[in-house]
């Protein structure tokens, strides 16, 4: 029973506090992945909002995931709180900054200080842990399951351009008939996928703004997965592809972060922030910048699609400039 007791007390205990958001939370991850290596038998309790939580659904060392669905009067802060006080954590990091993560036991805390509009997220969320020199791009895991479950999903063959044609606001969103004549146009003979199927991802309710993308899509080629996996089987169908385009979204990190060269298609957000990460990766956007395309009173709850003005010609020379990159950086 000493022994026991010893053993627990030897034991590392960490509280990470990430983002509601699965993009942030995917940003997040390659800090997650830093404690892991630096602390490789410590416990790890991860704190999140319910979009994100499938994305720890494989990681390593995580003891328990605390889902937080938001509560009025910011109650959910306070039951995060009672969930976690019992326990002397040997490190606290906060990427929310709540007041109440303060008041919980811990040797060290670390909490994300006010961002800055200059640099890239992942900078930010670096200086959290002093990483600012390195870094540490997002890591995610998936198991054997999900493996064979992308397997089953896109077997081998042609090569699979990945689109992801939808994102959490409509201004940020690239029209469907410019998805359907880039898919055309890097699927053909001359294209930079020659006869490349097309996998197409988002959420369930986000297929109603997909559907004439899916349909313009000869079914021969089409691999329709809208609606149909879980974050982690979404990451490793991801690292099946071979090319991934799509909105400034969630998923776009979520390609990144699988490997694959990702471009990213902004207009209304700035990729200078939220641009995908990483040297597979760049950014196109409209020819208006990012000070200059909002219209007055602007709401993006309300506002329609603020991307019209990116041409099909300038996102696939775009394609091209870094499927070349990356094929001589491969070769």
């Amino acid at each position: 029973m000493a022994e026991s007791l010893a053993f627990l007390w030897l034991v590392m205990r960490i509280l990470f506090i990430t983002a509601t958001r699965i993009g942030d939370a995917i940003l997040s991850t390659g800090l997650l992945d830093h404690l892991v290596r630096s602390h490789p038998d410590a416990r790890i309790t991860v704190v999140c909002g319910p979009a994100a939580a499938g994305l720890f659904e494989a990681a390593p060392n995580i003891e328990r995931l605390i889902v937080m669905d938001k509560m009025l009067f910011s109650l959910h802060w306070l039951r995060m709180w009672g969930l976690t006080v019992g326990t002397l954590w040997d490190l606290v990091v906060d990427l929310r900054n709540a007041p109440l993560s303060y008041l919980l036991p811990a040797r060290r805390q670390r909490h994300l200080g006010k961002v800055t509009a200059d640099r890239h997220r992942i900078m930010g969320l670096s200086r959290v842990l002093g990483l600012e020199a390195t870094p540490p791009p997002p890591k995610l895991t998936c198991n054997e399951a999900h493996r064979a479950q992308a397997q089953a999903l896109i077997p081998e063959g042609s090569p699979v351009l990945a689109i992801g044609p939808t994102a959490n606001w409509a201004a940020k969103t690239w029209s469907p008939d410019g998805f359907a004549e880039l898919t055309a146009r890097i699927g053909a003979a001359d294209g930079m996928l020659p006869g490349c199927r097309v996998a197409l991802f988002g959420r369930d309710d986000e297929r109603p703004q997909a559907i004439s993308l899916i349909e313009a899509i000869p079914a021969a080629r089409r691999i329709d997965l809208i609606g149909r996996l879980r974050l982690a089987e979404v990451y490793a169908c991801l690292q099946r592809c071979s090319f991934y385009v799509g909105n400034d979204s969630g998923l776009m990190h979520l390609a990144a972060a699988a490997g694959i060269p990702t471009l990213g298609l902004f207009g209304p957000s700035k990729e200078l922030l939220y641009g995908p990460w990483g040297d597979h990766c760049a950014s196109v956007r409209t020819p208006e910048g990012f000070d200059d395309i909002h219209p007055a009173e602007f709401d993006h709850r309300t506002s329609g699609s603020l991307m019209n003005s990116l041409t099909v010609d300038h996102v696939e020379a775009a394609a091209r400039a870094l499927w070349q990159k990356t094929q001589a950086k491969a070769a």
